[in-house]
């Protein structure tokens, strides 16, 4: 799933948020100098406005909320784990990257533990979801396991190039995959690739192209892909070679269409936030300083109050529909 990362960053000020939240009515000087200090009170009214010290706040009343709620339900074994797994991914420039973005070992495990957290409630959602609609709504959708052959390539004219070879009555695609494709994990198969529409390994645009062929035939046009990770473009020359007849009874893919369910929904931002939303009206979320009112409207709809408020009369309302924020990459 795709649960949105809590935004790191500005350790010192989560210090300060809770230097300034516990601190009693007699200001505590964390700075002196001649004929001059400076408060926590004062150093709080320069940073509260700030971005950065909004999202710590967000930060720090997400994880409160997730840890109370979900506390039991994430071990310090899998904290541990996703840990090690992004250290050796970064290899010797782990610290570094730590340091770059305001972590330590430790606040960078807390913010793995917020967002397991997080995962697990939209995942407890999500299972909420699996109706007979959704199931049928997912099975509408869903294209049964296809055999095609794929050849990738960097160069448009050149794809264009062999799609008219491909396209040639007696065309040998499998050896055109294997002079030509760029996929090495494909073409020494003659680009044989083997997958339903849940598949991850191709492209969406593959998938479609090839899905509205017919069996044995090779696709009119080149296939554009641009991958939003790199931002490079590749082209695809595509043909179909067999397709699965699809059963009637959506039934007969329960298992597949479940899975199909739950991560869309837990890809999706909306949904992510309206769980997030129902976690904060469950605890009661109130916000108490109007400088913090928007960061957390993008979660709950809420009034300012002052100490002389009644607790009944400003009780925080959540809202399910705005987009998500950070919690949980």
């Amino acid at each position: 799933m795709k649960t949105k990362k809590l935004i790191a960053g500005a350790v010192t000020l989560l210090a300060t948020v809770t230097l300034a939240a516990c601190s009693s009515s007699t200001d505590t000087d964390i700075v002196t100098m001649k004929g001059q200090t400076i408060t926590v009170s004062e150093f709080y009214e320069q940073v509260k406005t700030n971005s950065s010290a909004q999202q710590v706040l967000l930060s720090m009343v997400i994880t409160e909320v997730f840890e109370e709620k979900y506390g039991d339900k994430v071990t310090d074994a899998e904290v541990n784990e996703a840990y090690d797994t992004m250290a050796s991914q970064y290899g010797d420039s782990f610290e570094a990257a730590l340091t770059s973005a305001g972590l330590t070992a430790e606040t960078y495990k807390q913010q793995i533990r917020t967002n397991k957290l997080v995962e697990y409630a939209v995942k407890q959602a999500a299972e909420k979801e699996l109706t007979d609609e959704n199931y049928q709504a997912a099975y509408e959708a869903y294209t049964p396991e296809v055999t095609a052959q794929i050849i990738k390539l960097d160069d448009e004219t050149k794809a264009k190039e062999i799609l008219a070879e491909a396209q040639k009555d007696g065309a040998d695609f499998a050896q055109l995959a294997k002079d030509n494709s760029t996929d090495s994990t494909t073409k020494e198969d003659g680009g044989t690739v083997t997958f339903d529409s849940t598949s991850t390994d191709i492209p969406t645009e593959v998938q479609t192209a090839i899905f509205a062929l017919d069996e044995g035939q090779v696709g009119a046009s080149v296939v554009t892909v641009v991958d939003m990770t790199t931002y490079t473009t590749s082209y695809y020359v595509v043909k179909l070679n067999t397709k699965t007849e699809k059963s009637s009874n959506w039934e007969d893919y329960k298992d597949i269409l479940k899975e199909v369910i739950l991560k869309e929904k837990q890809a999706d931002s909306t949904f992510i936030a309206g769980v997030v939303s129902q976690a904060l009206q469950d605890a009661n979320v109130k916000v108490k300083d109007a400088a913090f009112q928007n960061v957390l409207s993008q979660y709950i709809t809420s009034t300012t109050e002052s100490s002389s408020t009644s607790e009944s009369s400003s009780s925080t309302e959540a809202s399910s529909t705005t987009e998500s924020s950070s919690s949980g990459e």
